[in-house]
């Protein structure tokens, strides 16, 4: 038995258990502990609004946590309920359509676009019926800019992340920005989910994977804050032409800012340049695989030609992926178990795996 027990203080805390990447009993826990109570990307609300569709069916980490929610847009409004009909278990919609009901396709119970249970055939003889379990759960939603997350049962508000969101990126109006699904892709790495945000977490590696990206982001200036379920690391630059033009009351406003990555447990990354912003969504397939969706939203269409568009972050991508996998390889080995934090540059990582550690507390060891 292994314990995931993280050190408070960095500069005396060792890195989670190797067991935990490799381990079927802990994949599983996470699933449950991790990834269905926290906050989970799953629309772009301006991208829902201008389809001819209200009702979009989302499979929420569909190869993982699975759990099967409908969405419900309107101009102002998007709402999420369970997909799962409350009479068998049947999913109630399948297609993004129009319509104002919900309908099940398999005994004919009628919702309606509030997720209240209105008819069903053949239950008039049913006594107590319906009950309000007859209704469909709903989910909170919480849109951010134009990002729609939902929750099975989030442990933190979420306006505690947007308040440190909007410190910094308020001033962007992002809902403008032209999302380009001709760059999205979706990128499958043979690593345990978590090793590729331990990756993400730490500018460490940046001079030793990255060169092109340490080109323009200067290493020795690059920061990392620490928030409460959230991580921020600036880029600085000498670019002029790539950095941001802050407002005055900005926080970073005397300084030549050429990225914000910001990291909100337990996988999703928002990477915000002056030419738009790349959103990451990190999803567990197995214990030793995940895929990564990149998305795109272009601010500065003549900033983004001019960069090269998306070459450089399938440069970085396809160097991250390398040494992810690498890392995962090591994991297996009867010889590691355990590593220390540089205090300095791996602050991040150390409050990931100190969160980790307190969601999974109720199951704090791995079978080996």
């Amino acid at each position: 038995m292994k314990s995931l027990e993280i050190h408070e203080d960095i500069r005396h805390a060792e890195t989670l258990d190797s067991h935990f990447y490799t381990s079927q009993s802990m994949y599983e826990s996470v699933i449950e502990q991790v990834m269905a109570s926290s906050w989970q990307y799953v629309a772009d609300q301006v991208v829902l609004q201008k389809q001819p569709e209200n009702i979009f069916p989302v499979d929420i980490l569909d190869q993982s946590l699975g759990e099967s929610v409908v969405l419900v847009s309107d101009d102002d409004t998007v709402r999420c309920f369970s997909n799962v009909c409350t009479h068998r278990g049947f999913k109630i919609v399948h297609h993004p359509t129009r319509a104002k009901k919900l309908h099940c396709g398999y005994h004919g119970r009628r919702f309606d676009l509030e997720g209240r249970f209105e008819f069903m055939p053949e239950f008039k003889e049913a006594e107590d019926f319906p009950r309000p379990c007859d209704h469909l759960a709903e989910l909170e939603v919480y849109v951010w800019k134009r990002f729609v997350f939902t929750g099975l049962t989030p442990k933190v508000e979420f306006e505690v992340l947007s308040k440190r969101l909007d410190e910094r990126l308020g001033f962007l109006n992002m809902e403008a920005w032209r999302f380009a699904p001709e760059y999205s892709k979706t990128y499958g790495v043979h690593a345990n989910w978590a090793l590729y945000c331990d990756n993400y977490l730490e500018g460490f590696h940046i001079p030793f994977v990255h060169q092109e990206l340490g080109k323009i982001v200067d290493y020795g200036q690059y920061t990392t804050l620490i928030y409460d379920h959230m991580v921020l690391q600036i880029g600085y630059g000498n670019q002029s032409d790539i950095a941001f033009e802050l407002p005055p009351e900005h926080p970073d406003h005397d300084k030549q800012v050429t990225a914000f990555y910001y990291w909100l447990f337990p996988n999703f990354m928002l990477n915000v340049y002056k030419w738009g912003v790349q959103i990451n969504v990190v999803k567990p397939i197995s214990k030793d695989y995940c895929k990564v969706d990149f998305h795109y939203y272009i601010a500065d269409e003549e900033l983004w030609e001019r960069q090269g568009k998306d070459a450089l972050a399938e440069k970085v991508e396809r160097e991250d992926e390398f040494v992810v996998e690498s890392v995962q390889k090591g994991m297996r080995s009867r010889l590691y178990n355990t590593g220390r934090f540089s205090p300095k540059r791996e602050k991040g990582v150390h409050y990931f795996h100190r969160l980790l550690s307190e969601y999974l507390r109720s199951d704090n060891t791995v079978q080996g």
